[in-house]
């Protein structure tokens, strides 16, 4: 997906309030946007970061500038938390998940389950409808090595929950992870911040729903699929042989 118009860079001020940051235009500008981020973006706030913002014209918009992108750890890291969903459409219709790109229809926050809205719905008359819960991921504290939650949430246990609903009721349920991030290789649920969440995960992994991560390429001009990646046992024993997780790199 290409940044239209073309990203604006920054330096980044500050990042408060889950939904406000500062930042000094190249022009020296100080200015304050909104981050489409309401998670804790661990490592991804550091004062002084090269960030690079869309910028709106709407007159509806309190802000004209939003938060899309931060150098981290030596390389680019999409922060919009709405850009997974896309680049998620995009990969499947590439072919890049499984078999997901043989559906005839997508559609995007169906309502279903416990008054909640699945991000793809995929449909197609000759094949088991599939449901698509797409996740962001950008949380990286080992090197190589990408990892959610970053900090505990109880609305992706639920999401876990009714995917597994989904699955023992006779359709596909799929957990796609889209790590926003070209620096890693592997991908791992993050027990350790959240026990609740890698315990909903392992109990999803038992109900049939299947599991992938897919990395992407992030620069400032674009955001693209670039292929599924292996997904590391995720602290709990040897679910990668017992189910259905990928470990397609």
């Amino acid at each position: 997906m290409l940044f239209n118009p073309p990203l604006v860079p920054a330096r980044l001020i500050a990042r408060y309030k889950r939904f406000l940051f500062d930042a000094e235009l190249e022009s020296g500008e100080i200015i304050t946007g909104s981050c489409p981020n309401t998670g804790s973006m661990q490592g991804l706030t550091t004062p002084g970061s090269c960030i690079w913002l869309s910028e709106h014209d709407s007159p509806k918009r309190k802000y004209r500038h939003v938060f899309e992108l931060i150098e981290a750890d030596g390389t680019t890291v999409g922060v919009n938390t709405a850009m997974p969903n896309r680049t998620a459409a995009e990969a499947i219709a590439l072919g890049q998940i499984s078999d997901l790109g043989d559906y005839t229809t997508v559609r995007r926050e169906q309502n279903y389950g416990r008054n909640s809205r699945i991000d793809l719905l995929l449909t197609d008359p000759l094949r088991t409808t599939t449901y698509v819960e797409v996740k962001n991921v950008h949380f990286m504290r080992e090197p190589g090595l990408a990892e959610f939650p970053d900090t505990v949430t109880a609305r992706g246990a639920k999401h876990l929950e009714e995917l597994g609903d989904m699955a023992e009721a006779g359709y596909r349920a799929v957990m796609l992870f889209v790590i926003q991030r070209h620096d890693c290789e592997r991908f791992r649920v993050c027990g350790d911040l959240d026990t609740v969440y890698a315990t909903a995960f392992e109990r999803a992994l038992k109900r049939g729903v299947e599991v992938y991560a897919l990395k992407c390429r992030v620069s400032p001009t674009e955001i693209t699929p670039a292929g599924l990646i292996p997904i590391d046992e995720p602290g709990i024993a040897a679910l990668n042989s017992k189910y259905k997780i990928s470990t397609e790199g």
